[in-house]
């Protein structure tokens, strides 16, 4: 015991600013790889891949294997290179919400208050309209981050948004009814786009796990940009929103109305808080 605490305070001794900042950088990027495939089917692979380098570990260093030990000496290297493709779409993620992030002041939203109301109202509206019809949709509201690039893969329309075309977009086997609709600025501008599907196991772990493409797509476009996405399931007529990489399910229009309003209204928050909302959206996730 006391040869344990002398070695203790042997390496606090020998502790000085630089060494305590060259800790800190290291636990955070491991806190920043653990955060960015929390909730993802990469924990999984993660550890799977822990598992088999502990084993291999004890194995070559318990039995003395010299072939064995040869063998992953030399294959080491091309399990390295092997990482980034296996986790591939995590760090595509990470890297797009760095680049998010990469700004230290917001883009504003163009749209008056009074619109961005009247736009809330109107999605409410169609909302309830929809799911008491069980007519399944998608509605994505575009926020700071700009939507062109999933625009472009549907029908540009640039049409005032309102109750009546939402409901006739959503109707079954119309020509636009599938894909989402992207809103922006008082305008749906484009319809039938393409979303992306969301590559966490989220959705999973959910009792109903035989859950649709549209709320998958609804997940996805959270989980790649800041805009929140309204579905009305086809099933059952049940709203959710997503936004920053979760769902809120089975929630009534009174509801939907309190979380659109609190996500629409005015951030007087300062830069610094911005940049890290953008990176870490889950730790700032609103609370209706």
């Amino acid at each position: 015991m006391a040869n344990f605490l002398n070695n203790i305070l042997f390496i606090f001794q020998r502790l000085n600013w630089m060494s305590v900042l060259d800790i800190l950088l290291v636990t955070l990027i491991f806190f920043i790889l653990l955060y960015s495939l929390r909730d993802t089917q990469a924990m999984v692979l993660l550890r799977g891949v822990i598992f088999v380098v502990v084993a291999l570990v004890l194995l070559t260093t318990v039995v003395e294997l010299p072939a064995f030990s040869w063998l992953i000496r030399n294959a080491l290297p091309a399990l390295l290179l092997a990482i980034p493709v296996i986790f591939a779409p995590e760090i595509r993620r990470a890297l797009e919400r760095l680049g998010r992030a990469g700004t230290f002041l917001p883009a504003t939203n163009h749209a008056p208050i009074s619109g961005l109301q009247r736009t809330i109202s109107v999605v409410v509206e169609a909302a309830a309209r929809l799911s008491a019809r069980q007519h399944g949709a998608l509605i994505v509201i575009q926020r700071m981050d700009n939507l062109e690039q999933y625009v472009e893969t549907g029908v540009q329309m640039r049409a005032q948004v309102s109750p009546e075309l939402l409901l006739q977009i959503f109707y079954p086997d119309t020509p636009l009814h599938d894909g989402a609709v992207i809103i922006a600025d008082e305008y749906i501008v484009a319809a039938a786009c393409v979303m992306p599907l969301s590559a966490s196991g989220i959705l999973n772990r959910t009792p109903e796990r035989q859950l649709g493409l549209r709320h998958r797509a609804a997940l996805g476009i959270s989980e790649v940009s800041d805009a929140v996405s309204v579905v009305v399931s086809e099933q059952t007529g049940s709203i959710s929103i997503s936004h920053a990489g979760r769902m809120i399910r089975h929630i009534d229009p009174e509801r939907l109305e309190n979380i659109l309003a609190a996500f629409f209204r005015p951030d007087t928050t300062t830069p610094q808080r911005i940049w890290l909302q953008r990176f870490f959206p889950y730790l700032f996730r609103k609370e209706d």
